[in-house]
């Protein structure tokens, strides 16, 4: 049996008693989109398969460093961080790359813990877009620097002068790509091995950064083949002695890193629900309400987007990082390009999106603010042509410039209680503003060099 057959419980069974394995890969995706997991034995995934399985809920109180939260109400010491029920998902059956024959199962949290789980966010979304009559459909593409550097060697050097596999500028490179063939031919293999195959991957403009974008899918399963990208890119670059980065900008000398969000929605007869030939760039109704909801409420979901302290170093003019919830037909200065084409091609890129986020929340995020816009009916604001940069934009349209105040947005809105819940909201807020705490515990370098002779 192929992985990409396993549908049921039984036959997740199959597949395991078919290769004889005695233990089986099982992981999840906390806050941060980290995948935590184990190997777990035959007869404890079997159970669990049928049962459920206990995971402890300290993964949805700790940061990406496994330091606890001290502001939250879901969990924390005042709980005692016990387990939280957790359901295996069969149809996540995955073959692990270099690890021939091993299995790999997603899960995700069940019970009260579903309601702040980040796939269970992305579900819920799902579910209403399908209550409203659509299915969702996504492609994430991903920038990523890789270094001639291991976990080990990056900390020696106390991250500074860091060698990046290749020198200099070199945007789809040819050269790049056939001299290091076999790093792209090894991605490539891998990507069709674990079932989230990659349409292209290029070279990007940066010393050592790589583009890759996945093939377009339904939405879930879109944002499973991308945290699992991210997940198993790292663990391919380290057996190479490399290391690969998803920070949305590890240098102030270079761009930083996307994680654009292709979106279409379908309606349940299969047509576009987006592919209107008669109206101005074949843009539906639909899909001008849907850009709307992304462009009223790219502020305010802002935390979901662009998630770490690092996030909001992108965010600056001239480096392909929107400053403001802007949007333009092919135009890449804006933060939601709008693309038309035929029924089958007509989508909305949300390129505000940076490497570092979570890909459940941050497809959460592009779709649920497209489904409020549908259901409030609202229009978009005037398309911008031309450089988005150095044009005059409504204040409403200023993004939030730090975590700290995107956090503030995303909980004081009303949207956002509405598609994602009070519990999700209160939770995942008070995660990004203890990720702000952490930072201002902090002297920086170049505190140090402003300040510490002259002042």
């Amino acid at each position: 049996m192929e992985p990409r057959n396993v549908k049921t419980i039984a036959d997740a069974m199959a597949i395991v008693e078919e290769r004889s394995l005695t233990h089986i890969k099982v992981g999840l995706f906390d806050n941060d989109g980290i995948m935590r997991g184990k190997y777990m034995s035959k007869s404890k995934f079997f159970s669990s398969l049928e049962n459920g399985f206990a995971f402890c809920d300290v993964v949805l109180g700790w940061d990406s460093k496994d330091q606890l939260y001290d502001n939250t109400r879901y969990t924390g010491w005042h709980t005692g961080y016990p387990d939280a029920p957790v359901r295996i998902l069969p149809h996540t059956c995955r073959e692990v790359h270099g690890e021939e024959g091993m299995l790999l199962f997603i899960a995700e949290f069940d019970g009260e813990a579903e309601k702040v789980c980040p796939r269970g966010a992305l579900r819920r979304t799902l579910q209403k877009a399908d209550a409203m009559g659509f299915d969702v459909f996504a492609a994430l593409e991903y920038e990523f620097f890789m270094f001639n550097e291991t976990p080990h060697s990056a900390r020696e050097k106390g991250f500074r002068n860091l060698e990046t596999i290749t020198p200099d500028w070199f945007g789809y490179s040819m050269i790049r790509n056939s001299v290091h063939s076999g790093l792209y031919q090894d991605i490539l293999q891998m990507s069709e091995q674990m079932d989230f195959p990659i349409e292209g991957i290029h070279s990007e403009t940066g010393p050592g950064v790589l583009e890759a974008a996945m093939a377009v899918d339904a939405a879930e399963a879109a944002a499973d083949k991308a945290a699992l990208f991210k997940t198993f890119m790292k663990v391919l670059a380290q057996k190479r002695d490399l290391l690969a980065t998803f920070m949305a900008k590890w240098s102030g000398d270079y761009p930083g890193q996307s994680g654009h969000i292709h979106v279409s929605l379908k309606n349940k007869d299969g047509s576009s629900a987006f592919f209107d030939s008669s109206q101005t760039h074949s843009m539906s109704k639909i899909q001008r309400h849907f850009l709307a909801g992304q462009q009223r409420l790219m502020p305010e979901f802002l935390c979901l987007i662009a998630p770490t302290i690092n996030s909001y170093t992108r965010m600056i003019p001239g480096f392909w990082a929107p400053t403001h919830a802007t949007w333009g037909v092919e135009n890449r200065t804006t933060a939601l390009r709008v693309i038309p084409g035929s029924e089958k091609s007509q989508r909305i890129e949300h390129r505000l999106g940076a490497a570092d986020a979570n890909p459940y929340l941050s497809l959460a995020a592009a779709v649920a603010s497209g489904l409020y816009g549908i259901m409030q009916e609202w229009e978009p604001y005037e398309q911008v042509k031309g450089n988005a940069y150095d044009q005059q934009h409504a204040p409403e349209l200023e993004l939030p410039r730090t975590l700290w105040d995107a956090a503030q947005r995303f909980k004081q809105s009303e949207a956002a209680r509405t598609m994602f819940g009070d519990e999700f909201v209160d939770h995942f807020a008070a995660s990004r503003e203890w990720e702000e705490r952490e930072f201002r515990k902090h002297v920086t370098d170049w505190e140090m060099d402003r300040y510490f002779e002259i002042i």
